[in-house]
C-alpha cells in the first residue's frame, strides 16, 4: 500500500468562528495532521498570519507554505491529495 504523503498543515482561527470549526472537523474527518493556532488568544500568531496574508479574517489555512483564505474545500482537497467527496 502506498505511503500517504505527509503535509505541513496549519490553521489560524478563533473559537467563535464557525468556519474555523468546520475546517477542524474536515481535517479530523480526513485524518489530516494539523497545527491549530487560536489567533484570538495569541497576538503573536495573529500578527504572523496578517504578515503572511495581509488578511485579518479567519480561517486561514497554510498547507506546505501555501496560503488558503477561507474554507475552500476543493482547493484544500487538491493541496492535500484528497479525493472529492
Amino acid at each position: 500500500m502506498p505511503k500517504k504523503e505527509k503535509h505541513k498543515v496549519k490553521e489560524y482561527g478563533t473559537q467563535t468562528c464557525p468556519w474555523c470549526v468546520r475546517v477542524k472537523e474536515f481535517f479530523d474527518e480526513n485524518n489530516v495532521e494539523y497545527e491549530y493556532v487560536d489567533v484570538g488568544k495569541d497576538r503573536g500568531a495573529a500578527m504572523e498570519m496578517i504578515e503572511k496574508t495581509g488578511q485579518r479574517g479567519v480561517p486561514v489555512i497554510e498547507i506546505d507554505g501555501e496560503i488558503i483564505v477561507g474554507f475552500d474545500e476543493p482547493r484544500i482537497r487538491e493541496k492535500l491529495g484528497l479525493k472529492s467527496s
